[in-house]
Order: C-alpha cells, then structure tokens, then sequence
C-alpha cells in the first residue's frame, strides 16, 4: 500500500463542514484529519470536499467484461474500477456483484472469485473497494452457500433482487429483447427461460429463506435491504424481515413507505443528470423534491455522482452543501461508515479537491493516501518539498 501523504495543511480553499462551505484550512496527518499546524499548501480557487461514498455501482462489469464474450481477468479489472473511481472523487466504493440465476458473470461462482480478488487487492487500491452483494430471492438452494460467503469475505452490504417478473414480462412483450438478454449471458432464450422457471418453481420456499438469511446477517452485523421495490406492500415485507435499505424503489408509493418507517432510500445518480430514469421508473429528482430520497448511488456511471450535486444545485433543488451530503455523508451513515463521509477532525482523511471554475475533481485523497492529482490543485501539491520527495519515491 503506498505512504500517507506526508503531514500537510491545505489552505485558501472553501471547505464543506458542518453543512456548509467555509473558507478554513484543513489539516492531514498519518492518513487522519487533524487539528494542527503544517507545512501548507496553497488550495485558492478550490473546494475541499469529503469524499464521495458510492453505495451501488455496476460500471465495473464493462472493465472485466468489455464484451459479453471477451472477459478480461478479474484483477485488470479492479485495477480500472479503482482508478476511474479515484479519478471521479470517489474515495469508498461498492462494487455491485450479482448473485443470481442467470449464471455466468452474475453468477455465485463470479461472485465468490470477485470478492476473492478484491480481498487480494485491497492493500494496492488506491480507494476503498468493497462489494456489495445483489441476491436473487429465488436461490433458495443457495442460502448456506451465501451466508458462507458473507461470513468468510466479511461482506458488509446486502441487497435482495427479485428480477424474476420483470425476466418474464420482457419474453412476452418483447421476445427479442430476452433473446438479447440470453445472449448477452451466454445462453439461448430457451436456456434462460428454463432456469427462470426451475427459480420460479421455489416460490413458497422464498419467505422462509429470507428470513433465514435476514438472521445471520443480523448475527453478523451486515446491512442489508430491497432492490426494485414496485409498491408499498413489498417494502413494509422487506422492513419487517430487516432489509431496512430501499434501493431503487421503481414508484413514489414503496419511497413513502419506506420513509414513514425512516428505511433510508438510495437512488441512481445518473436518474439526476439525465432528468428521469432510463427504466421509465419513477425520477430521482422528484423524490429529494418530495424528502423521499437520502442517497445518491453511481448506478451504472460513475462519473454521474458529482455531476448530480452540481445539476442538482444548479436546478435549485438542494443547495450545493445538501446535494453532496447525499453521496458522502448520507452514505456513511446508511453503512454505518462512522469513520468517513464528513472532514472533521479524527476521522479518515477521505476528501476531494474541485475546481470551482471548472467544476472538475483535481484531487482525491482515501484515507490520507494520494488517489488522484490532476492539472493545477496537483502542481501546488507537488511543490510541497515533502510531497514531491514522496512522489519520487
């Protein structure tokens, strides 16, 4: 793992503290935010802003699998996840690993060689890489295989799946879409419909396994809650069980739901940027107009995160200071992260360097280590004698 950043005080910059930006010197010092005087260096014209926590992220799949039939050994692709994440601001990030019935790249086994390969890599990430796992409710056969994997890896994160609607109104409506779909994985339409069906088949056993698995995570601490959740009735069922995390709810009726019970509901980032959901589900934006919305998730694109804040504060609808809590503070919260996700003194030193004029992350620091250095925030910090002796070691 590389050094920290030697003992360092940034000044002149607009810090984001206490939910809101104030013109304060920030000091680092053995990977933590301290309360002391340093060698400084210069950050005018800047924001120091903490890190961004990506709760949800798919956008590593396209980095192990360019193609659907090219796939690229696991490890090239954290090496590209990492670095896209650092270089978007982003200081903690979990990867969203299926565990599903489709087989293949969402398969158990994927899953299990994944979080093999992240634990291997974690010592030379330049953020927090993490996974977090997406179970389909009809692997009743793979419960103790699950709870094994949660166990051994030391998964903290959970989200229940259940796609199995949505796979079987897409062959009715539009046949060559699954056909798509199938390939995509590796499998003929007539392959993907069988084991649709034999997950199907387990229906009644669903509830029971659940509530098996709702258990041991409780057991092990894991977090851990619903994905998709189409009405009110499914998201109090996954509140009862525990799943307290409403990820993606596709209507307003399951966010209000959850947030009569203060679940905590994520959303898509890119939804914000692009105005609505590329699903035809319920928009984003509508949601944190309305106070049903806590988090914001990079989804599929991860450079959306910061780009959300900003669009966000530009429509007027939070300010600049709310609209990044949402994928920093918020976050760490949800995950019970209490170490990160705000610059206060004690805490992991996670933030972020943005040009105010450019709007573009210039900087990211995870846990007091350079993650990223770019344009001119990077010449400032390299001129710091210390800085530059590290760097050319």
């Amino acid at each position: 793992m590389s050094p920290f950043l030697p003992p360092i005080r940034l000044t002149g910059a607009e810090i984001l503290i206490d939910g809101r930006l104030e013109r304060r010197a920030l000091s680092l010092a053995e990977g933590r935010i301290v309360d002391a005087a340093l060698p400084q260096v210069d950050l005018s014209g800047y924001l120091l802003l903490p890190g961004i926590i990506d709760l949800h992220g798919d956008g590593f799949e396209r980095h192990i699998f360019p193609r659907p039939s090219a796939p690229f050994p696991i490890r090239s692709g954290l090496i590209g996840t990492d670095r896209e994440a650092a270089a978007n601001g982003v200081t903690t990030a979990f990867l969203a690993q299926s565990w599903s019935w489709e087989g293949g790249a969402r398969s158990p086994d994927q899953a299990e060689a994944l979080l093999a390969e992240v634990q291997a890599y974690r010592d030379h990430a330049l953020v927090d890489l993490r996974v977090q796992l997406r179970a389909e409710t009809h692997m009743v056969a793979e419960v103790d295989r699950l709870a094994a994997a949660v166990k051994r890896f030391g998964v903290g994160y959970v989200i229940f799946n259940d796609h199995l609607g949505e796979g079987f109104l897409m062959r009715r409506r539009d046949p060559a879409r699954f056909g798509h779909w199938a390939a995509k994985i590796g499998l003929g339409a007539d392959d993907l419909l069988a084991r649709m069906e034999a997950a199907r088949a387990r229906a009644r056993e669903v509830p029971r396994a659940l509530c098996q698995l709702a258990a041991e995570f409780d057991r092990l601490g894991v977090v851990y809650g619903s994905h998709d959740d189409p009405d009110a009735e499914t998201r109090e069922f996954y509140s009862m069980i525990g799943a307290r995390v409403a990820e993606f709810p596709t209507r307003r009726r399951a966010a209000a739901a959850a947030r009569a019970v203060d679940d905590p509901v994520l959303m898509g980032a890119p939804n914000v940027v692009r105005g609505g959901s590329q699903a035809g589900n319920i928009g984003a934006e509508e949601l944190i107009r309305e106070g049903l919305c806590d988090a914001l998730v990079s989804d599929y694109h991860i450079p959306a995160l910061a780009m959300a804040a900003w669009s966000l504060a530009d429509r007027g609808v939070l300010s600049f200071a709310r609209a990044w809590a949402l994928v920093s503070e918020t976050p760490a919260a949800i995950l019970r992260l209490a170490d990160r996700g705000r610059l206060v003194p004690g805490l992991r030193a996670d933030l972020v360097a943005v040009n105010k004029e450019t709007r573009m992350v210039e900087l990211t620091i995870s846990g007091g280590r350079l993650a990223y250095a770019a344009g001119v925030a990077a010449r400032r910090l390299m001129a710091e004698p210390q800085v530059a002796r590290l760097a050319a070691e």
